[in-house]
């Protein structure tokens, strides 16, 4: 029997131990088959009141917990996560749609998140600062923030859950994770049983799957002191403006709609490479997805037989019963949007290179050219196995192009000057640019976030951990007290 069994947790929530939803269950499906593989437990807001009760129980114990006692259990979850990858893999090809390398990336890249956060207990945790008054001490110092509520999305549940779990409890925060009520397995109660093996506390970790509301819960709970949310832009502005009311913390990681740039001097056969994995891995369901090519116009054509070509090798097929480039589309709803964006586009007159086209949830890797800035395969993020190429002319309107979107997130740019390439990366609102890359990376040590409609401005890894999973607090000190005149 697995060491994750569902015998464990089968219709459970974990919320101190593995325990009835007062939401109910909810059957957790294999998008490529329909197949129902198992029953997740659904929080509702008795079970987030009952948890962050729970989480405000446990949490100062947790953090008085010396530094490296936490960073052992932390480290000691690391190690169960890579002995169990066998069985974690497997429910994320089942449960996500992903690829087995896919899978195995995302569990790897956890995996060093997990060190990297048990690191961080051992940093220095404050400064001193002179005074101007005799005899003063000034310490500037770190503190947890509380409880920390993680809202994380389906597309890459265990990595993008974990980016905030870990940091934060190895820090000294409990954790409220909401995991997408589609993921609910690989994004939370694999995840809780690692926690819970590895020797966390009680009541310091609750992994409670739900929706809208479930999630909406723990925003408001008044002893949740932060939200560490991953996903929409239009939800994510929802969050923001209710934290705002309550003036609480908020760290936002949205949507984007990242432009892949080739310039007309660039490595063409590495530039559609590039172009293919951005925007066709997991089935272009990431938000770093590079979702505009824009080509300069002199090697436009080019570079979409290139892409054409990679796409159409592609083979698109249920990851679980073989080896796959693509797997499905999480589910129906996001499908028929995908095929919506490519068909407005269509009808506006972009032309449909290959693909466009889908079978139940298979939607075959797609190239649009002669996309221009008013259709929406432009405009939108579309999430979905899409690459619209639109062509300029010059490096001017190349900026323009990227900068007149919204979101901020990533951007790419192919060139095989260097320094031509970076006069263009320095004048692009991005939170992240890649020269001679693509757009979906991600190191576990450097700060990750967007701008604009990208984020808040919060980012997630490395040193900016520290600043997003604390507060400060200013302690001065004097020997003896001070006599004031009255």
């Amino acid at each position: 029997m697995s060491v994750s069994s569902p015998a464990i947790w089968s219709g459970k929530i974990f919320s101190n131990g593995w325990t009835d939803a007062a939401g109910g269950v909810q059957a957790v499906r294999e998008p490529a088959t329909g197949q129902s593989l198992e029953r997740t437990g659904i929080a509702n807001p008795a079970d987030v009141n009952r948890a962050a009760a729970g989480a405000k129980a446990a949490r100062a114990a947790w953090a008085a917990t010396p530094f490296d006692q936490r960073a052992a259990v932390m480290r000691e979850a690391a190690r169960l996560l890579k002995e169990r990858a066998a069985d974690i893999n497997t429910w994320n090809i089942r449960e996500c749609g992903s690829i087995g390398p896919k899978a195995e990336w995302e569990l790897h890249a956890t995996y060093e998140q997990m060190l990297m956060a048990a690191a961080l207990p051992m940093q220095a945790n404050g400064q001193l600062f002179p005074s101007s008054m005799p005899g003063r001490t000034n310490l500037w110092r770190r503190v947890p923030m509380g409880t920390v509520g993680v809202i994380a999305p389906w597309n890459f549940p265990l990595l993008l859950a974990m980016r905030s779990v870990a940091p934060a409890l190895a820090l000294g925060n409990a954790v409220l994770l909401k995991p997408d009520a589609q993921t609910a397995v690989t994004g939370g109660h694999l995840i809780a049983q690692v926690f819970a093996d590895a020797g966390l506390p009680d009541g310091v970790l609750h992994v409670l799957p739900g929706g809208p509301e479930t999630g909406d819960a723990v925003v408001r709970h008044p002893d949740v002191t932060m939200i560490s949310f991953t996903g929409s832009t239009a939800v994510g502005k929802s969050i923001g403006a209710t934290c705002g009311g309550l003036l609480k913390k908020v760290a936002l990681e949205l949507g984007g709609n990242n432009a892949l740039i080739v310039l007309d001097d660039a490595n063409l056969d590495a530039a559609a490479s590039n172009g293919a994995w951005g925007a066709f891995l997991h089935q272009g369901q990431i938000c770093m997805q590079a979702g505009r090519h824009l080509v300069q116009r002199k090697v436009a054509e080019a570079y979409a037989e290139k892409l054409v070509q990679r796409a159409k090798a592609l083979y698109v097929g249920d990851p679980h019963a073989g080896p796959a480039h693509l797997g499905p589309i999480i589910n129906a709803k996001q499908c028929n949007r995908v095929q919506d964006i490519v068909d407005r586009s269509v009808a506006q007159g972009a032309r449909l290179l290959t693909g466009g086209t889908h079978e139940g949830l298979f939607f075959q890797p797609t190239v649009l050219s002669g996309v221009t800035a008013d259709m929406p395969a432009f405009a939108d993020e579309i999430f979905g196995p899409v690459a619209p190429i639109t062509v300029f002319d010059t490096e001017d309107e190349a900026v323009e192009l990227v900068n007149a979107s919204p979101y901020g997130l990533a951007a790419a740019i192919h060139s095989a000057n260097v320094s031509r390439a970076m006069a263009v990366a320095n004048r692009l609102h991005t939170g992240m640019i890649h020269v001679n890359d693509q757009t979906v990376n991600n190191e576990f040590h450097v700060p990750f976030g967007g701008m604009g409609a990208s984020g808040n401005g919060g980012r997630f890894g490395g040193p900016a951990n520290l600043d997003e999973f604390t507060q400060t607090q200013w302690v001065s000190v004097m020997e003896q007290p001070i006599v004031y005149p009255f």
